[in-house]
């Protein structure tokens, strides 16, 4: 007696990817760079913890399509993080997965060509090999944990993580946020719910238990020790969040759930209703409330490129803009370099005043 099929019923192909120690081995850390990241992330812990007064500005494209042109931009942002490193502790956004509400281009890792041909074993060593490059660089990155199997192949180049308005409510994020061996902020929800987010903070920073996959690509059972570095990232619902009362409200809930009061707020988003011409006016509109004494707001994030605004995926790849983001419309560098530059200045005095007697 024959039985029917009840298993991978809609599946088409299992192709088989390269082991995260196989893609190390590949595309090594070396410990010049090992040492970098973890002299970022030890900055950023010292920023959480109110050691280091100065404000964190994570800075760079909505995402990365173009990795040449990302590396021009992290030239370009390392010289600007040595201008600016008595007030701002810069990190470039670098982002290779990008979630979708419905259908689109789901980032680099996912679709390196941008023609829907998929070769995700391109995109995952080619992302890191562009992660190396900064490092070696100098240039902290922050990225979107996404895919629970990414950090396996990536993590030990990433300084700072975002969990994002989609995923902070999924236990699946959250335990994989117990785990990172980074700092992660946790984007209060679509509709601009924040209690999404601090349930999502205090989840993480306990110790957890879940499936997921070795160095060698074996499933196994992970557990770990809890996340003490989670944090708020006000990124805007229905209406922008990132004004005075908003802030005032989000400080007294986290105080309420016996968690410190430290806000990073995404200038972008629904903070600026995806207006890129609007994402300084945020910025400056957080500097200002610094300058006039908050001590909860620790980061802003800004989406920046070389070139303003946004363009469609052509079908001739040739067409693209450099430099310009085929995903949310970004500010350019001109823009950035100018309101960074003026903002560290006019904020300066305001952080030493925060800096923690020695």
């Amino acid at each position: 007696m024959s039985f029917p099929s009840t298993e991978n019923l809609n599946v088409v192909s299992f192709e088989a990817m390269p082991s995260p120690r196989e893609l190390h081995q590949r595309i090594p850390l070396a410990d010049e760079g090992a040492q970098f990241v973890a002299a970022a992330r030890a900055t950023l812990c010292r920023v959480l913890d109110r050691i280091d007064p100065r404000l964190l500005v994570i800075v760079g494209p909505c995402s990365i399509h173009d990795p040449a042109a990302g590396l021009d931009y992290a030239e370009r942002l390392r010289a600007l993080a040595a201008e600016v490193r008595d007030s701002f502790y810069l990190v470039m956004r670098v982002y290779f997965e990008k979630p979708r509400t419905v259908t689109g281009w789901k980032g680099f890792i996912n679709d390196p060509h941008m023609d829907d041909s998929f070769h995700i074993e391109e995109g995952m060593e080619r992302a890191r090999r562009f992660l190396r490059d900064l490092a070696v660089m100098g240039v902290p990155a922050a990225t979107e944990a996404l895919d629970p199997a990414s950090p396996q192949y990536l993590g030990d180049l990433i300084a700072w993580y975002a969990i994002g308005a989609r995923t902070s409510e999924s236990q699946t994020h959250r335990e994989m946020a117990s785990g990172l061996s980074a700092p992660v902020g946790f984007k209060n929800a679509t509709d601009g719910n924040i209690g999404v987010a601090i349930n999502a903070i205090r989840s993480a920073r306990e110790p957890h238990s879940f499936l997921g996959i070795t160095p060698d690509g074996a499933p196994a059972i992970v557990r770990t020790r809890g996340n003490r570095y989670g944090h708020i990232v006000l990124r805007g619902g229905e209406s922008p969040n990132y004004d005075t009362a908003q802030v005032a409200l989000t400080e007294q809930e986290l105080l309420q759930t016996g968690l410190g009061p430290n806000l990073v707020i995404d200038c972008a988003h629904a903070n600026s209703r995806k207006k890129p011409e609007l994402q300084p006016l945020v910025f400056k509109d957080c500097i200002h409330q610094i300058i006039e004494g908050n001590g909860s707001i620790v980061g802003l994030m800004l989406e920046s490129n070389l070139v303003a605004g946004n363009q469609p995926i052509p079908e001739d790849k040739s067409r693209l803009i450099y430099g310009c983001s085929v995903t949310d419309p970004c500010i350019g560098w001109d823009t950035t370099a100018k309101l960074i530059r003026e903002s560290a200045a006019a904020v300066a005095a305001a952080l030493r005043a925060r800096a923690r007697p020695a």
